[in-house]
Order: C-alpha cells, then sequence, then structure tokens
C-alpha cells in the first residue's frame, strides 16, 4: 500500500499546493467549477439547461453463504452528488458525458484515464432494458445472474459481487450482496461504469470497478410528462409516470417520477413487484449559488427463484439437457469432496420447477433524503456539499438450499433461512474545486471529504430446518420453526481524498489521486435467549486504514485519436466483505492493482466512436468461500484482457454498435488442506461466473416515414463460466437475440400528447435454455436463464 501510495502522493500533493496558491490566476480551457462540477445545477431561465441528478439508491441483497458471521450489513462509502450528462451533442457511445463514477474532476468519460460507459435513458428505453441487471450486461464484458439472496450483482474483468461496488448517485451504501435489491429503469436517467480497481472513487470493495446509478433529476424550462405501460407473456405488467420541468416560482424547478412493475418469473410462482417513488426540487438562489432537495422511496414484494439442482445425468428416470450445464460434478453440500464423481446435468422435467416454501417471501422499504448546495465562490474556486440518510428494511423468508440427493431415488435435499436486516446510513460528501494556472498550463483540483455513520441490525434464523422432498412435483410444505439470534454492526468511516489535473500542453495531462480512509468496525452477537455472546471472539472491534489512489494520463495523439493509461490500487477484507467478518476469520485487507492503457477514438463527423482497453489486475491474499461453510486462501487472482466497444451511425436511420470482452482470469498459489485432511489444489483454475468471451452486438434501422418506424435486433453471447473454484462444472456457453420494433407516432394523433411511441420486442427469439448464474455458496443448483417472451408496451410525451 506505502509503494502505491508513493506513486501517486508526488503528483497529487505538488498540484495540491500549486493550486491553491494559484486559486485566482484564471483556468485556460477550462469551465468553470459551476459548469463542469456541479451536481445539481439549477440554470437561470434565459439559458434553460439540464439540471443535475442526484440519484435514488439500490438496495438490498444477502449473501446467502451459510458462514459464521453471516448476517448482511452494509458498509458506508460516501460519494458526491452525480452529475448530469454533458450538454455537447451526444456522440454514439456517450463519450462526452461528464460522470462522477470516473472523476470527481468534472471530466467525460473519454477524458477519464479509465474505461468507463454511460448507459443513458435513451438506450435504456429503445432497448428495453427493464432492470438494473438488463441495463449493466449492455456495457463491455458484464455479467449479472440476479441470484436471490444477491439480487443485480455483476462479474466483469474477473472479478463478482462485493468486489465491485454498488452506488446509488454516488452513494455507496454497502456491499452488494447485502445491500443489492432488484430494481426497475424507469425512474433512472443512466447508469455509469467504472472498470477495475477504483477504490479512489469508492472506497473499500472496488477491486473490479463500481457501478452508479443515477436518477432522474430537474431540468430547466417547459413542463414535459411522460407516462409508459406494458405487458408481456409472463402476464407481467409495468406502468409509470414522470414529469418534470420550472415552476411558476422563479428558479425553482422540480422532477417526480413512480413506477409500479409486477415482473412475473418463468419458474412456477415467483415474482417481483417493484414500487418506486422519487422526486427532487432545485432551487437557484443566486446565480452563484444553488440549493436541492430529493426524497425517494422503493419497495420490492419478491417470491424468489433460488435455483434448479444439478443431477447426475445417469441417475434413473432423469431426462437430460443438453446446453445448459456439462463436467463432472458430486454433491458438495451433502458429500463435500468426497463423493462418486458424474456426468451431470439439468432435469429437463424441471425447467420451470420451484423447490421454495409454500410461505416462502422476501421483500425490501428503502426511503432516501438527500439534499444540498453548490457555491461558486469564485469563477475558478467552488464549494458544493451533500447530506443523505438512507433507511432500509429487507427480509428473506425462504428455501435455499436445492440439492439432489443421492440417498433415494430422485430426491432433493432441501435446507430453509430466515433473516431480516434494519440499515440506517447518515452521511455528508463535500468537494472543494479549484481551477488555475501553474506556470502556464491549466490546473484543475478537487479535495473531497467524506463521513458517514451506519447501524445495521440483522435478525436470523440459526436453525438450518431441513427436509427431503421429490425431485418432479416436490410437496412444497411450509417454512417450519424459527429461532433468531441478532447481530448488531455499527460503522463509521471517515475520508480525505485529493484528485487533479494538469494539462501539460493542449494535447497531453497528467491526472492523479490519493484517498486517505479510516473505517471503524464493531459488532456484537446475541444468542436466540438474548444473552450477549461473550464466545468465539465477540463483542469485536477493528480498524481499517486503507490508502489507494491513480496515476495516469490521456493524449491527444491526432485529432479524434486519444491514448491514456492509468496504474490504480484498490482494497477490500480478505475474506468476503466486511459486514461478514467475524473475529474467527482474517481481519485484514486484501490489495489489487491494475495497469491499463487503451485507445478512444472519435470521428471528426462524431458518427462513430470505439474504445480498445488492454488491462492486467492483480489481487492479493484472497479467500474464498467453501461450499459457503468454511474459507480457504486462494493466494491471489490474477486477470488479463482486452475489452473493444464501438458504434457508428454510417447512413441516415441506420446504427450499428457492438463490445467485446476477452478475459483470462486465474487463481495463484491457490493450494490447502480441507477439514477432512485432502489436499486440495485450484491453481490455475478460474473464479466462479467469470467467462472468458462475452460479446453484445445490434443493429436497427429508422424508417423515414410519416409514421417512422425503426426495427432492431440485440444478439449476446456469453462464453463457458464456472460454478465452483475446482471448475468441475461448466455454465455452458449461449447465444441469445432480441428483435423488436416501434413506430412513433408525432404529435396531433392523440390530445396533446407530443409523441407516442407502440414498441413490440421478442427476447430470446431462439427460445435458448442456458444457466445465467452460479453461487459458488450454492454449488448443486445454477440460475437458469429466461426463455423466449414477448412485450407490447407504449410511451407517451407531452
Amino acid at each position: 500500500m506505502r509503494r502505491n501510495t508513493a506513486l501517486v502522493a508526488p503528483l497529487t500533493l505538488a498540484l495540491l499546493s500549486s493550486g491553491f496558491l494559484s486559486s485566482t490566476a484564471s483556468a485556460q480551457g477550462m469551465g468553470a467549477p459551476g459548469e463542469a462540477l456541479s451536481p445539481i445545477t439549477v440554470s437561470p431561465p434565459p439559458k434553460p439547461r439540464p439540471d443535475r441528478n442526484v440519484v435514488p439508491a439500490r438496495q438490498d441483497g444477502r449473501r446467502t453463504a451459510r458462514v459464521a458471521g453471516r448476517p448482511r450489513a452494509s458498509r458506508t462509502s460516501t460519494a458526491s452528488p452525480a452529475k448530469p450528462a454533458s450538454e455537447a451533442a451526444p456522440t454514439p457511445l456517450n463519450g462526452n458525458v461528464v460522470t462522477e463514477v470516473g472523476s470527481r474532476l468534472g471530466l467525460t468519460a473519454r477524458q477519464t484515464p479509465a474505461a468507463v460507459e454511460v448507459i443513458d435513458k435513451k438506450t435504456i428505453e429503445d432497448l428495453g432494458l427493464r432492470t438494473t441487471t438488463d441495463a449493466a450486461k449492455a456495457a463491455v464484458g458484464v455479467t449479472g445472474g440476479d441470484a436471490p439472496g444477491a439480487p443485480s450483482i455483476f462479474s466483469m474483468r474477473g472479478f463478482t459481487g462485493d468486489q465491485i461496488n454498488t452506488l446509488y448517485n454516488d452513494i455507496k451504501i454497502g456491499p452488494s450482496t447485502m445491500t443489492g435489491r432488484p430494481m426497475d429503469t424507469a425512474n433512472l436517467d443512466r447508469v455509469e461504469i467504472l472498470k477495475g480497481p477504483s477504490s479512489l472513487l469508492s472506497g473499500i470493495g472496488a477491486t473490479g470497478g463500481a457501478v452508479n446509478y443515477v436518477t432522474k433529476a430537474p431540468t430547466t424550462g417547459p413542463i414535459v410528462n411522460d407516462a409508459f405501460t406494458s405487458v408481456d407473456s409472463f402476464k407481467g405488467y409495468r406502468a409509470g409516470y414522470g414529469s418534470g420541468g420550472s415552476t411558476l416560482i422563479d428558479g425553482l424547478d422540480y422532477r417526480f417520477d413512480a413506477t409500479y412493475a409486477n415482473d412475473q418469473g418463468f419458474i412456477d410462482d415467483t415474482f417481483s413487484k417493484l414500487t418506486d417513488v422519487s422526486g427532487q426540487l432545485n432551487y437557484r438562489v443566486t446565480n452563484n449559488f444553488r440549493v436541492w432537495g430529493a426524497a425517494e422511496y422503493k419497495q420490492d414484494k419478491d417470491r424468489f427463484y433460488w435455483g434448479t439442482p444439478l443431477v447426475p445425468a445417469n441417475a434413473p428416470g432423469v431426462i437430460p439437457t443438453v446446453g445448459i450445464v456439462s463436467g463432472l460434478w458430486t454433491n458438495y453440500y451433502l458429500n463435500g469432496h468426497t463423493g462418486t464423481l458424474n456426468p451431470v446435468t439439468v432435469d429437463a422435467r424441471t425447467l420451470n420447477t420451484t423447490y421454495n416454501v409454500l410461505d416462502n417471501h422476501s421483500g425490501a422499504n428503502e426511503l432516501w433524503l438527500r439534499g444540498g448546495f453548490q457555491w461558486d465562490i469564485t469563477s475558478n474556486v467552488s464549494l458544493r456539499s451533500q447530506v443523505y440518510g438512507y433507511d432500509a428494511h429487507r427480509h428473506w423468508f425462504n428455501n435455499e438450499i436445492n440439492s439432489f440427493d443421492d440417498s433415494g431415488p430422485n430426491n432433493v435435499y432441501r435446507e430453509r433461512l430466515a433473516l431480516d436486516h434494519a440499515q440506517r446510513l447518515y452521511g455528508n460528501i463535500t468537494d472543494l474545486t479549484v481551477n488555475s494556472d501553474i506556470g502556464g498550463m491549466d490546473n484543475r483540483f478537487v479535495a473531497t471529504v467524506a463521513a458517514s455513520s451506519q447501524q445495521f441490525n440483522v435478525s436470523q434464523d440459526t436453525l438450518f430446518f431441513s427436509d427431503i422432498v421429490e425431485l418432479i412435483n416436490p410437496d412444497r410444505g411450509l417454512y417450519g420453526p424459527r429461532s433468531d439470534e441478532k447481530i448488531y454492526t455499527h460503522l463509521d468511516n471517515v475520508s480525505l481524498a485529493f484528485e487533479d489535473r494538469l494539462k501539460v500542453t493542449s494535447t497531453f495531462a497528467l491526472i492523479g489521486g490519493i484517498r486517505f480512509e479510516e473505517i471503524d468496525l464493531a459488532r456484537t452477537r446475541f444468542s436466540p435467549d438474548r444473552v450477549l455472546r461473550t464466545d468465539r471472539g465477540y463483542p469485536f472491534s477493528k480498524p481499517f486504514n486503507p490508502v489507494t489512489g491513480r496515476a495516469g494520463f490521456t493524449w491527444d495523439v491526432a485529432p479524434g485519436v486519444m491514448w491514456y493509461g492509468q496504474y490504480a490500487t484498490a482494497a477490500d477484507p480478505t475474506v468476503a466483505n466486511i459486514f461478514i467478518l467475524a473475529p474467527q476469520v482474517p481481519l485484514l485487507l486484501t490489495t489489487s492493482r491494475t495497469y491499463e492503457t487503451g485507445v478512444k477514438l472519435l470521428s471528426a463527423d462524431r458518427k462513430m466512436e470505439a474504445t480498445v482497453s488492454l488491462f492486467d489486475i492483480e489481487r492479493q491474499n484472497v479467500y474464498v468461500p467453501e461450499s459457503g461453510i468454511t474459507f480457504n486462501v486462494a493466494g491471489k487472482i490474477r486477470t488479463k484482457g482486452i475489452e473493444v466497444a464501438a458504434a457508428v451511425t454510417p447512413i441516415d436511420g441506420l446504427k450499428l454498435w457492438g463490445n467485446a470482452a476477452i478475459v483470462q482470469s486465474r487463481f495463484v498459489n491457490f493450494s490447502y488442506v480441507d477439514e477432512a485432511g485432502a489436499f486440495q489444489s485450484y491453481s490455475g483454475m478460474t473464479p466462479p461466473n467469470v467467462p472468458n468471451l462475452v460479446v453484445n452486438a445490434g443493429a436497427s434501422y429508422r424508417f423515414a416515414t410519416p409514421w417512422p418506424v425503426e426495427i432492431g435486433t440485440l444478439v449476446r453471447h456469453v462464453g463457458d463460466r464456472f460454478n465452483f473454484q475446482d471448475n468441475l462444472v461448466t455454465m455452458d456457453r449461449y447465444t441469445i437475440a432480441d428483435v423488436y420494433a416501434f413506430i412513433d407516432l408525432p404529435k396531433g394523433y392523440f390530445r396533446d400528447v407530443e409523441r407516442t411511441r407502440i414498441t413490440f420486442r421478442v427476447k430470446n427469439l431462439t427460445d435458448r435454455r442456458y444457466a445465467a448464474w452460479g453461487d459458488p455458496g450454492y454449488t448443486d443448483q445454477v440460475i437458469l436463464g429466461a426463455p423466449r417472451s414477448y412485450e407490447l408496451a407504449a410511451s407517451f410525451k407531452w
């Protein structure tokens, strides 16, 4: 860590001192702080411009590995309000959008010395990306599975789950496997994704990168309303309404959105019912001082699908499937590594079967309150601050384990778990931005102070009640007895971060940053009879003091051709995440680093944009779950790869786009002696849920007819993945395709409606059956992808 700090500190500290000494100097070629950096800009009426978004939050999830200290809690890293899209004309890959997931310097995705992607609301609407998981998977090399114990978690660049930070309007509420919830995209303005180690920007955990959800925010100008509704062949439906613009009060703008979705699953008796209501007010006190406030309430009610059992292909009566899973498998949950290896399959009779108990239920209620100000102190100095409060209650009441039991013919061993969260988080993020001139070179400096405090209380069933049912037509029964213990976690977090961009020449810039963080963790545990536990090291407390950073450059080699490079670091707990830590496991932070370089291209007519990124990431002192019961040291994870993305509009009406990621991820020095005394070695194996190849491609054409019609197709290919670190079971590669067509009815066909769009989609056109995800804590079951479905939708704007 000190060696990493040394690489970044000299540049940053030099820029820090010079930046403050020159704070009143002109910032040649750089926008004023209020222009480039304000999170919520309430523009003067004479110059209408979009106002800054500050987002809601994505929430809860719970890691389902059955380990000591299993309860989920959340980590408190803070971040400033999210920025709006750039006012410049859009580019095919949204490279001109100012994001905060990539930097606090007010840089666009193109200007950032890292791979940053933006999935904007137009893309979300055009491609029918209904959930945040759908939206993230549109980015280069991202996969996701919506595992019920940890909805909306992802894999990218060889890392998964808690090694990818999830942010809500730049605020981190905790490990994604514990706080992620099913989430509709209707209230979002965009999804921003930063690849690779990035703890400088979002704190501990960001080894694989960060995903930031940005809610819709007020705009200055006439009031615009929009509404939508849709139905699909799973008998699900969605509906929503939004409105925003300037009020009759001079300087006061608003945004309001309300969405409801009843997402029915393709698995029997499963659904997610999602409600989201969000609103924000921006008020311009003076041209240099603006304030804002936002609130959001979210609710989800779910009956989750926990997975389909893996079965021996040679078991009596089993009807094997082809193309879902392959390889050899033993029943890990019941037999560990000592069982007989059999060819593995998924029984064709179980593709829609749920093994959850009849009285299962899961859900969450979440409330966000946020507010802040932006003060342009001078033309070169800006101060902004955000204060926030977050309250969440989550629960799970399910049968979770579905493991084929070879002790009898066609049996499935089941095991229950119930869990409740109560989380409350408060925090503040304050940024000081200084534009200056250093020896004739433009410089921008940002200092960020963030502090947060949260309490995370968990009530967890300790009985793990179990039974056995038949593989076909299981008698699902009821949950049964429950006996809870309480685990209380308190976390205080303070950080100080500096970022700087020095334009050495008009085409070459140095960009660096460093983050100092102090994290104080305290946990207590109570037995089911409410007695404070003092065994196994409880209660305990632990401080963490990671130092992370980035050093990079951008070089405009030629018009439209920018070369970039960076060295960046991240830190996260060696075992699982910070809220599963128990006193008997290593209470340490692991470190990761990346070397990354690439090229970002933009044609002169702005109709073609492309990016190429090459990276090498290493994460040291890694521990991994062993069937969700114990943790074992895995030494290192080493990942190398290349990512390519491109989009072009070669002729009017035609759009072509595509992206691909080739990744090689391996365990290094992963050997140990298991509980049975047997030597195990997974060195050279690939971590679970990491495909070697992911490709997205699409095309659309818009016919220039009186009623404009657009047709399009999307194709997605995901390579082989493994559901466990021994790599015995392969989740087979798959390719799926979606097609769609919509017609835009111009104003006049419906009274006062500016535009009406009617859309028809077919998803998974070829009805490909495939395994979407595998949880290494639930080694004997996989999450299947949805079969073919149809959707009819209508949207209106007036």
